[in-house]
């Protein structure tokens, strides 16, 4: 998790349009006059990262730079500075579910304690891939009247019609990850009927970048290896 100061310079880092103030959208200006209050105001305002791999956070830099931009969406939404915090301790965690992910349950800590005015995230699978993680967070953002948010719009779960688009964004962000296990599942069938499986070598042995397999390098390893396959010679099993 990251501290306003911190949030600060990673925005900056990430994002090259940080060096100045960020500049609010139409339909973001005409959601703040409608739905921003003193009472949100005057709590803080979290900005959610997450992706959902280390591989993603390697190499999906401008996802990146587009989460942590939020942070300057949230003071062009009136938000001092000094009140908003950037949340990234989930970087590289899966949004599958809530456990593991020490980040979002911070977010949810912190709206029970009446803290938070706003919750920012890139879209609604940032937040929650399941229901059942995300129905409780839009639950508590309407207990404590806190809004929700992302580069869409900006969401009042006390209002039945924002509810309503919150659940279906809920739903269909579970749909697209249930969606993209179904093709990978299906992609790893068609290779296996093909007979060109492969998840990984055997304990001792490395794969080689032509697809076969050899020794693993380490000379302990390949020691070890051998003395099973000489003791399997001895005893016959």
């Amino acid at each position: 998790m990251s501290t306003p100061e911190s949030s600060t310079a990673a925005a900056a880092t990430f994002s090259p349009a940080c060096a100045s103030a960020a500049i609010l959208p139409a339909h973001l200006a005409a959601a703040r006059a409608i739905k921003v209050r003193d009472h949100h105001l005057n709590r803080k305002a979290i900005v959610y990262i997450r992706q959902s791999s280390p591989q993603q956070v390697a190499e999906h830099k401008e996802s990146a730079a587009r989460q942590y931009a939020l942070a300057d969406l949230a003071v062009a939404l009136g938000w001092p500075r000094d009140r908003v915090e950037v949340v990234d301790q989930d970087q590289g965690r899966s949004g599958q579910s809530a456990v593991g992910r020490p980040g979002f349950q911070y977010i949810l800590a912190e709206l029970g304690l009446d803290h938070v005015g706003i919750v920012l995230g890139l879209d609604a699978s940032r937040l929650a891939r399941s229901d059942p993680d995300w129905v409780p967070l839009v639950r508590s953002c309407g207990l404590f009247r806190a809004l929700l948010g992302d580069y869409d719009g900006l969401y009042d779960p006390t209002d039945f019609n924002d509810r309503l688009l919150l659940g279906l964004k809920g739903i269909m962000s579970e749909a697209e990850s249930h969606f993209l296990r179904a093709r990978m599942h299906e992609g790893r069938l068609n290779k296996a009927r093909r007979g060109e499986l492969f998840n990984h070598a055997s304990i001792g042995y490395v794969r080689e970048p032509g697809g076969g397999l050899a020794l693993d390098p380490d000379e302990q390893v390949q020691q070890v290896v051998r003395l099973v396959f000489d003791q399997f010679d001895r005893q016959g099993t």
